[in-house]
């Protein structure tokens, strides 16, 4: 049973513990964890120093008092397993780990002196702030993140929505030197203010007892500094979005391809309103898929192709000050044309929602489906659990700390119909994002550079939203929901119980893996499928067509399925390299319904030439997006030199581009549906024999034949020469700063044990990674070293995420072989003791037991798909461990970096002055003119690729400027699994 500790006068405590047969929730104690939220984020940020409350939480991490050493906290949880975060929000910043439980209470007394007594000494500050700056070059593409800096910057002045909560290198070094401002001093002041026990909640979660770890507790956090002073209050800052320039239409440029149109209304703060969730009912109608509902309406229309409307509860969309209610819809290319007709369609929603009043019906079976979730639900991390307790103790009385975030309580339709009655037009704010508006917009936000322009809502749209909306029958409320479950009853097992899944069914046709659960003994199962076709590689046409099929059928399920996945039944289609990969999971009850209507929908599968439009299109804005983010780029430009026969992302722009046709599809659809191998596993709480059915119900709804020839399901890889080769490619986001490099080093077709050694090595590398090239050389934000198991071919790589405003990538290159060379080095002066306590510490890692049931279902479907079918790969790793020495760690590391070494580098070159180029970084580009702006546009080439020459400064490297022709005369290595 979950149970929470009285408050304590200093800090509120909650602590957990597990017991098996409670009738509340069962969660997981395999990790030890422990999170702490203090009641302080970026609204407190004062107005010359932005981003310092998000600047402070990096900073008390680098030492203490007690343990002085910058990495040592991070360094100790690598050795024991375990791992760390931390988030500002706009009111809260939470800080979490987790760790292996014999090491937790030596972790809790480390962590805890960052509250106590943190050392933030003046020689880190520099470069901390480089670390804060490039996570904002990193956020700085995303334009989820560029819509929120500009709706923030809507806000009344003086409030905190318009501060600037990130922070970077201009707010928070170079502008405070230039305004002689001491950052040491008053980061000290931030924390002395703000981080005070009275204001912070902390929940920890282990399987010792709870009076020791209540008595941990008390020991370790009595020494946490109260203050006494007030917390934080911005409750009297109301309606912070009450101006003239709110309810305008924003035209926006987007970074991606994408029309998207989102409507927001800013409400009084609803989360007093917590057990009647009024915003969470209204979304629930509002998002609703299924008949009746809006998206229904625009997708018959081929204006939109998704929707999603409601509260996130993060700080910006809900915190003291208001709360948010947004919907936002995927245009098409005609939506976009006709965004003001779907904003009408919007607002006859609403009221028809509100001439409803509310329907008692409605809220009881939303209310049931979410009492079913909470009372089954699968166990969670216990990182993830605490961070969530911890946040919820700042929010919710002591008796809703589990409860309060996830359960309706009381159905209140005053409570409802008050905040209904503000989604009114005249109040909305009108988001519309496109590239399109190119060239239209002159206007730029402060710290994004999102390029905006703002207009009135046409007069005439704006009388025919005010009059009284003509409601029509193609909107009305979902009809009462079939999928359901009202069976909870936990199976008894029809065959022998069995450790692992095993192969209930074979034929020619397809195979089926069981394993009935006894471990988690939840109503719930897991249902995949693999259906294995010779077709889908044989072209990159085929590749597009493939894609398309798979979208489309998603667009001819979303209505029908929909009321299965409100009932908490998920389902997901991917389409995977060599086939289609079926999921569904939730409770066993009403499964079937859904894995029946996925396979006739497969069946009898179709599209109009209206809909295959709509998603040919779509799908070139998905590509392009793809394209433009350097870490897919780099991804796809490393498998295309390594996997042999593999088609890129550019290769498949190309061919979506040279036009497809809905014939084309169907025909497609044909040849795919003709031959196939039908490969599942199943996993829960249903019998062998109704398992069974899930491969017969496959075979005979799509009668097709068995395979002429066998399907690999990998790829085959090249055998790299022993020579550095290196592959520069300019980033494809034209004016995007960052950049990424990685360094690949290949080692071959190897077995379990050498994967294992790989693993290990990686785990060594980690701490000193981070120490090296982030910490020390502050190179970017993301630094990680990385296993690669690339169709069976084993390797390991280095990763550094930098910008071209601060670093050219080739010395990003020669500072990743700088690491390797002293990792090298502390490789060799490794101690016995400190290989076996990293050993000890892997091996824990792999004896952890699984969370929740999905964990062991991933496992095992990973087997599946791959056809190894090593289900005990874990074990036989243990094992593998336990026989490793020092000397062969040390040896396989000198193997992979001598003379013999085959070794790739993949550079993906963004823009600024490090690399030459003249139009330099975003920054440098805001800083031209605006006429410039509108001449030139944003969006670059992405239907090739654009090779760079290596320099001198790598020496001995050997640029690859033309893959098919450097790959074309290399040996493949054969088809290979990792099988013992």
């Amino acid at each position: 049973m979950w149970l929470v500790s009285e408050p304590y006068t200093y800090m509120r405590l909650c602590t957990s513990l597990a017991m098996p047969d409670s009738d509340m929730p069962r969660y997981p104690v395999f990790q030890s964890a422990a999170a702490l939220c203090v009641g302080v984020g970026s609204f407190s940020d004062p107005s010359d120093l932005p981003g310092l409350a998000h600047f402070l939480e990096h900073m008390v991490f680098m030492g203490s008092e007690k343990y002085p050493s910058e990495n040592g906290f991070d360094a100790f949880l690598k050795k024991h397993g375990g791992s760390d975060n931390a988030s500002t929000d706009c009111e809260r910043t939470i800080f979490q780990f987790d760790i292996q439980r014999k090491n937790f209470k030596e972790a809790l007394d480390r962590w805890a002196q960052f509250f106590i007594c943190p050392l933030m000494i003046r020689d880190a500050i520099d470069r901390e702030v480089e670390a804060v700056d490039s996570e904002y070059q990193l956020a700085k593409p995303s334009d989820s993140h560029r819509k929120e800096m500009l709706f923030g910057s809507l806000a009344k002045p003086g409030h905190p929505m318009g501060k600037f909560c990130w922070g970077n290198a201009e707010t928070l070094k170079q502008e405070p030197k230039r305004m002689k401002i001491n950052v040491y001093k008053r980061l000290r002041a931030f924390w002395k203010k703000y981080y005070s026990a009275h204001y912070m909640t902390l929940a920890v979660q282990s399987k010792e007892k709870l009076d020791t770890l209540e008595e941990w507790v008390r020991e370790i956090f009595s020494k946490v500094p109260n203050n006494g002073l007030p917390k934080p209050d911005f409750s009297d800052m109301v309606d912070p979005f009450d101006t003239t320039a709110f309810s305008k239409l924003y035209r926006v440029v987007p970074v991606g391809k994408v029309h998207a149109l989102n409507i927001t209304w800013a409400l009084p703060p609803q989360e007093k309103y917590y057990r009647v969730k009024p915003l969470h009912y209204i979304s629930w109608l509002i998002g609703h898929e299924g008949t009746g509902s809006i998206l229904s309406v625009l997708r018959k229309k081929c204006w939109a192709v998704a929707l999603f409307g409601g509260n996130s509860e993060t700080g910006f969309d809900q915190n003291t000050t208001y709360s948010i209610f947004s919907i936002s819809i995927t245009l098409t290319d005609e939506g976009f044309q006709n965004f003001y007709k779907q904003f009408y369609e919007v607002n006859k929603s609403c009221n028809s929602l509100f001439l409803s009043v509310c329907a008692l019906r409605i809220y009881e079976e939303i209310q049931r489906i979410e009492a079913n979730e909470f009372h089954y639900q699968e166990q969670i991390d216990p990182i993830e659990y605490v961070e969530d307790i911890c946040e919820n103790m700042q929010l919710f009385p002591k008796e809703d700390f589990l409860t309060g975030d996830q359960l309706m309580f009381e159905f209140n339709p005053e409570v409802i119909s008050a905040a209904l009655s503000l989604l009114t037009p005249e109040k909305a704010n009108l988001m519309l994002l496109s590239p399109e508006h190119e060239g239209q917009c002159p206007l730029r936000e402060k710290w994004f550079g999102t390029q905006y322009n703002v207009e009135d809502i046409q007069q005439e749209w704006m009388e025919q939203w005010t009059r009284n909306l003509e409601l029509t029958a193609d909107l009305h409320l979902p009809a009462e929901n079939k999928f359901i479950a009202t069976d909870f009853t936990l199976k008894p097992s029809d065959c022998p119980d069995t450790e692992f899944p095993v192969r209930i069914a074979d034929s020619d046709r397809g195979c089926l893996w069981y394993k009935k659960d006894n471990k988690f003994k939840i109503p719930r199962a897991y249902v995949r499928f693999h259906l294995i076709s010779p077709v889908i590689q044989q072209s990159a046409k085929n590749v597009v067509l493939f894609d398309l099929l798979v979208n489309i059928l998603g667009h001819n399920l979303a209505e029908p399925a929909y009321e299965a996945e409100v009932a908490q039944l998920e389902y997901k289609l991917v389409a995977g390299e060599h086939g289609l990969v079926i999921k569904v999971k939730g409770f066993n009850h009403k499964l079937p319904l859904l894995f029946h209507l996925i396979i006739d929908h497969l069946a009898d599968f179709s599209a109009s030439s209206d809909v295959f439009s709509m998603f040919a299109e779509q799908l070139k804005k998905t590509y392009f997006n793809i394209l433009i983010k350097p870490e897919k780029l780099s991804k796809d430009v490393r498998l295309l030199i390594l996997e042999h026969s593999r088609w890129s992302m550019v290769d498949k722009y190309q061919a979506l581009t040279a036009g497809l046709t809905t014939e084309e599809l169907i025909e497609f659809s044909r040849s795919f549906r003709a031959e196939l191998f039908a490969e599942g596993l199943v996993q829960g709480n249903f019998s062998s024999a109704e398992s069974v059915q899930f491969l017969q119900y496959v075979t005979d709804k799509l009668q097709f034949s068995k395979l002429t020839a066998e399907v690999p399901v990998m790829f085959r890889v090249v055998e790299l020469p022993q020579k550095h080769h290196i592959c520069k490619v300019k980033s494809l986001n034209k004016g995007d700063a960052n950049s990424e490099v990685t360094v690949y080093y290949q080692s071959g077709p190897k077995a379990l044990r050498e994967h294992t050694l790989m693993e290990l090595l990686v785990m060594h590398m980690e701490e000193p990674c981070f120490d090296f090239l982030r910490t020390k050389e502050t190179l970017g934000y993301h630094v990680y070293p990385t296993c690669r198991n690339t169709s069976g071919v084993l390797g390991f790589s280095v990763t550094v995420e930098t910008q071209a405003t601060k670093f050219n990538t080739e010395l990003v290159e020669l500072k990743i072989e700088e690491f390797l060379t002293s990792f090298g080095e502390k490789l060799n002066a490794l101690t016995e003791e400190a290989f076996n306590t990293q050993v000890t510490a892997l091996v824990k890692l792999k004896e952890c037991e699984d969370t929740h049931l999905g964990e062991e279902v991933d496992r095992n479907w990973a087997e599946v798909v791959t056809q190894q079918y090593v289900f005990d790969r874990l074990n036989r790793e243990i094992e593998a461990l336990k026989q490793m020495t020092r000397d062969e760690l040390v040896s396989w590391f000198k193997e992979h970096r001598g003379q013999s070494s085959r070794k790739l580098s993949v550079h993906v070159v963004g823009f600024g002055a490090e690399e030459n180029d003249e139009e330099g970084s975003g920054e440098k580009q805001e800083e031209k003119g605006k006429d410039e702006d509108l001449r030139s546009s944003a969006y670059g080439e992405v239907s090739k690729l654009s090779f760079l020459p290596a320099s001198p400064k790598v020496e001995g490297a050997i640029a690859i400027v033309d893959i098919p022709a450097f790959t074309e005369g290399l040996p493949l290595f054969p088809y290979h699994k990792i099988l013992k």
